[in-house]
């Protein structure tokens, strides 16, 4: 009868103990990373030599054996990521970056992909994107942008709203007097989209001025509502997904150094609580001087 592991089953378990936590290690580490990201920077200028006849001419068997040698890199990569989560694997999957870097590599192993050459170069053009997890920032302002996006859509009905609206009453001024901008519906609407980057609103001034200077007020309200005041929503709007982004990136760090072992760092409370500690601090020692 049997009361515990064997001598053999302790030793395998502490070495792929050892061999997880190690690849753990190795796949949080900076000159890890920092590799990673000079492949991936190296993949990205082979592609683009790709696009030069005499360069593909002269080294595109050297080119070919690059993207290999990388996509192996990447496979290795990818191979010590999924180690590093020993005996939960299925964790792997709950970061979207982790899917990513999982999808866009075994794209590149798909059958059939090395004989389509547009499915190939798209797959490696892949590749480059990941660059996008190992930049904090640059992973910021991306999960920003799909934050936005409800936003902006809803911002983009509004301001098509709007100028169909003004290209309605644009039509009504100047069907006759200008007929090649303001003809049909879709011509004016056309024109006063253009006219939201305000460059052509000069010309579109003395267009109006050409049939009465009481189309200034048509011109005028438009570039208010239209330029000014959609825009400016459309920066508060990125503005306030770029804030949830950081502390959405700031709650992954949190939960990865916890999983790991390390120190998390303090809080948004946390940190005013040192702030008010500090400013009492400083209220006293101005009393006692």
């Amino acid at each position: 009868m049997r009361h515990g592991p064997s001598t053999d089953e302790r030793e395998h378990h502490d070495s792929r103990s050892t061999v997880v936590r190690r690849c753990a290690e190795l796949a949080d580490s900076s000159a890890f990373n920092i590799f990673i990201f000079a492949v991936i920077l190296a993949n990205a200028v082979v592609l683009g030599l790709e696009t030069y006849p005499a360069v593909v001419r002269e080294a595109g068997g050297l080119l070919r054996t690059l993207n290999d040698v990388f996509l192996a890199i990447f496979v290795v990569e990818l191979v010590i990521r999924l180690i590093a989560f020993g005996s939960r694997p299925q964790d792997f999957i709950r970061s979207g970056w982790n899917i990513f870097d999982f999808v866009v590599v075994v794209a590149s192993l798909a059958p059939g992909l090395r004989e389509n050459a547009l499915l190939l170069r798209l797959a490696r053009l892949a590749r480059i994107l990941r660059v996008v997890r190992l930049l904090p920032d640059l992973r910021v302002l991306t999960i920003a942008i799909g934050r936005s996006i409800p936003g902006v859509m809803s911002l983009t009905v509004l301001a098509l709203l709007v100028v169909f609206i003004y290209g309605m009453v644009g039509w009504t001024i100047f069907q006759n007097h200008a007929p090649e901008q303001y003809g049909t519906i879709g011509e004016a609407m056309l024109t006063l989209f253009v006219t939201l980057t305000l460059e052509n609103l000069p010309d579109q001034l003395a267009l109006g001025r050409e049939l009465s200077d009481w189309t200034i007020l048509y011109f005028v309200s438009y570039a208010l509502v239209a330029a000014f005041l959609i825009f400016n929503i459309l920066i508060g709007v990125v503005i306030n997904s770029l804030e949830e982004a950081r502390a959405i990136e700031h709650a992954r760090e949190r939960a990865d150094a916890l999983e790991h072992g390390g120190p998390a760092g303090p809080t948004v409370e946390e940190r005013v609580l040192a702030v008010r500690e500090a400013l009492d601090d400083l209220e006293a020692d101005l009393k006692r001087s």
